[in-house]
Parts: C-alpha cells; structure tokens; sequence
C-alpha cells in the first residue's frame, strides 16, 4: 500500500476511534469502559508475543516484541502511567462534551509537544511552526465562540479543563515517545505491546473499585463500541507505523495527512449524534487542521 494511502487509512480509523469513544462512554461508566477497551489491547498483544514464542522464525518482523530489561519494563510502565492519566481525564471530558468539539481540542496534541520540546529540549520553532501556532490558538478561540451558543463557555465548564489537562498529559507522552523512540532505542512494536499490556494492569484495580463499588458511579452498559474503541485505535496505529516504514514516506506529511481524522470525528459528531452550530464549529476545526498541520511541517 502507498504510504499517501496508508496515512489517509490511519486518519480514518483515527477519526473513528474518537467516534466509538463517545458513543462507549455516553451515559456509561468511564472507568469500566477504558478497562475493557484496553483488556482487548492488551489480550491481542498476549496473542501475538504467544504467536513470537511458538513460531519466532516465522513472525512478521514489523510485530516483533524484543526482549526487555526490568528497567526498561519500568520505562514502558511510565508511559502507561502518563496514557492512563491522559485518557481518564480526557474520556469523562468526551462523555460530557460535543465529539465535534472534543475530537478538535484533543488533536491539538503536536501544538503542546513542540512547546514541551521548545521547553524540555531546547528546540527553536521554525516560522512555519509559528504561525502553526498561531493559527491553532485562533481556531481554538473560534471553537470556544461556537460552542457558547451550546452552553459551553471554555473558561469556566470543567470538563474543558479535563480535556486539556488530558492533551497536555498526551503531549508528555508525546515527548516521552521521542526518548523511547529514539534515544532509548525501542521498536514501535515494543512499545504499543507493553505499554497495552500494562494499561489494562494499571485500569483493573479502577474497574475493581467499580464494581465493589468504592464510590458512586453511573451503571456500566456493555456496547459494541468498547472493543471498536481498542480495535479503531489499534488499526490506525498499526497502519500509521506502516506508513511510517516505507523508505519513501515523508514523516512529517505522513503525521500531517493523519490529522485528517479531525474532519472525520466532527463529520460523524454532527451525521451520527446529531451535534448542533455544525456550520458554525466547521471553520475553527478546519483551522486546527491546518493549524496542526503547519506545525507539523514546520
């Protein structure tokens, strides 16, 4: 497959993961949802590394888990540390909030990793990354009008806040991506394998204290979704590394074709949920694409 092909592949099943995850967690348990959904992660990766025992030679090389060190299974448990966090808080804001304004906030991910990388790593922002910027924030500002006409004021509604608080947490594990990736030396594989794995260990005791229960909590409804949740997520990623290998593939026009997944999310917010002031969000979310894409590029 083409790796133009592959990435517009990702952004669709990217899009439709942020899809199931509002039609998994609308008026349902959050924290049993992101247990079972990661459960399915997490059970097909113990499928494959049993697959990588019993037939080694044979496994495709692009799913091939490497033996790790504890201290690397240490550095693959921070990782689902900082997912864990991100997607708690990022999951109840989706329950509570439009997708076709949740999905265009949540994207804003590489716009808070390259302020990090500006922060942590000394890097300097090219002017393409700066008006990147700039044109994010402008559109950010643009949803935060459209969604008052719902009820919505940004400055004040706590879900807002859950949901940055989720991106920024998603922008650390973006960074943190970057060390494993790159200077820790791990393969893709690896990572997704593990850091599956150890998020459903990290849920479980979450779900326990649901069910016992440990506090109030909404009923937990058991929906098709919450296995698409893991499944959406697992094929764009699965489809992005793909992309990602092919020794012709442009990574930064790669990442950028993937935010397509925006348009994706708000078309399905406002054809399957019946979302409201869709011609109204439509210019700031093709704002953050672009936006997001400039960033990208830069």
């Amino acid at each position: 497959m083409h790796w133009i092909a592959a990435s517009l592949i990702s952004a669709f099943f990217l899009g439709c993961y942020d899809l199931c995850t509002k039609h998994a967690v609308r008026d349902n348990a959050v924290l049993s949802v992101l247990f079972f959904a990661n459960l399915c992660s997490a059970s097909v990766w113990l499928a494959l590394l049993a697959g990588q025992s019993l037939a080694p030679a044979a496994f495709p090389a692009a799913l091939v888990v490497a033996p790790l060190t504890w201290i690397q299974h240490g550095q693959l448990a921070l990782k689902s540390l900082i997912v864990a966090g991100s997607w708690i808080c990022s999951y109840f804001a989706v329950k509570h909030l439009p997708v076709s304004i949740a999905a265009p906030i949540r994207a804003t991910g590489p716009v808070w990793t390259l302020g990090g990388a500006l922060l942590v790593l000394g890097e300097r922002p090219t002017g393409l990354e700066m008006l990147g910027v700039i044109i994010t924030l402008g559109s950010f500002a643009g949803l935060s009008l459209a969604g008052r006409a719902e009820g919505i004021h940004f400055h004040r509604n706590k879900w807002i806040g859950w949901l940055l608080a989720g991106t920024l947490l998603g922008a650390v594990s973006g960074l943190y991506d970057k060390f494993l990736l790159g200077r820790a030396g791990f393969g893709a594989a690896t990572v997704q394998a593990w850091f599956s794995i150890y998020l459903a260990l990290l849920f479980l005791p979450l779900a326990v204290g649901w069910k016992l229960p440990w506090w109030p909590r909404h009923e937990f409804h058991w929906r098709w979704s919450v296995p698409m949740v893991s499944v959406a997520l697992l094929v764009a990623d699965f489809i992005y590394f793909s992309a990602l290998r092919d020794p012709a593939a442009l990574v930064s026009l790669v990442s950028s074709l993937r935010r397509g997944s925006i348009l994706v999310a708000f078309a399905g917010g406002v054809l399957c949920f019946g979302e409201i002031n869709g011609w109204k969000k439509l210019p700031a979310v093709v704002g953050v694409a672009i936006g997001i894409t400039l960033t990208i590029l830069g």
